[in-house]
């Protein structure tokens, strides 16, 4: 993504993660982390080894390399949405462990994380976790995306969500394909969000969608035709929409790609 496109959020080179910074405090931002998500699988009879360790490590090196004072998880921290158990809630207490003392901790509440709170407290951590319609940080606004972000999101200068886990099917010469995890950037466009509040909002900002973490998640397929978006505002809500690879190479229209 292009470094100087959306003022007050930073993506880290070749990473899914971003900072984001307000007048007092530095944060890392990553969407869609879905610590347990291999648990998860394994109950559906998909096996995979556990990659927890190798999850907060990476989380744990962006930290230190951005040295930031706070890391924000836009939603879905967790995987199991009627709550973790197993191997799922040992990895959410490992991290919080890792964690604490080290930066504060935010959880933009997504549709995975219903349980969340009880899990930091059982661990004695403290976090913060937002409104599922999301908060401001800054001129930046955050939401999961799963839900319509709140009015008070909707008013800053750009607008960060997850919850889409965008991805990008590329194709080579031999007709080989192969699918990438993508950032979604572009404007905003008013007229779902006041036809949804029923009022005319002064919207002006710039949409930005995380790339999931989890590399094993899935996503959706935003340049494949017929693949439906999982936000409710979405695709209507994005206008001249670009697709960008973690390492910032700019595609150009995501529906172009």
């Amino acid at each position: 993504m292009d470094r100087a496109a959306s003022a007050g959020v930073e993506p880290v080179p070749g990473e899914p993660a971003a900072v984001i910074e307000s007048e007092d405090e530095r944060a890392l931002c990553v969407a869609d982390y879905h610590a347990g998500l291999e648990a998860g699988l394994g109950r559906q009879g998909v096996e995979l080894p556990s990659q927890s360790r190798e999850r907060r490590e990476h989380l744990l090196s962006l930290l230190d390399t951005t040295d930031a004072d706070r890391v924000v998880f836009l939603g879905d921290l967790a995987h199991a949405i009627g709550g973790a158990r197993g191997a799922e809630r040992d990895e959410l207490t490992t991290l919080f462990a890792a964690l604490d003392d080290l930066v504060s901790v935010t959880v933009v509440k997504g549709n995975h994380d219903g349980e969340i709170e009880s899990l930091a407290d059982d661990a004695g951590i403290e976090i913060d976790v937002t409104p599922p319609d999301g908060i401001r940080f800054g001129s930046v606004g955050l939401a999961h995306g799963h839900t319509w972000p709140s009015r008070d999101v909707l008013d800053c200068e750009v607008i960060c969500v997850g919850h889409e886990h965008p991805t990008v099917r590329l194709e080579d010469e031999v007709g080989g394909s192969r699918a990438e995890r993508a950032w979604l950037r572009g404007r905003l466009v008013p007229e779902p969000f006041c036809e949804h509040y029923d009022d005319e909002l002064a919207i002006d900002a710039e949409l930005v969608v995380f790339p999931a973490f989890n590399d094993l998640s899935g996503g959706t397929w935003v340049n494949v035709p017929g693949q439906a978006f999982l936000a409710p505002f979405l695709p209507d809500g994005i206008a001249e929409g670009e697709a960008y690879l973690l390492d910032g190479t700019r595609l150009g229209s995501y529906e172009r790609v």
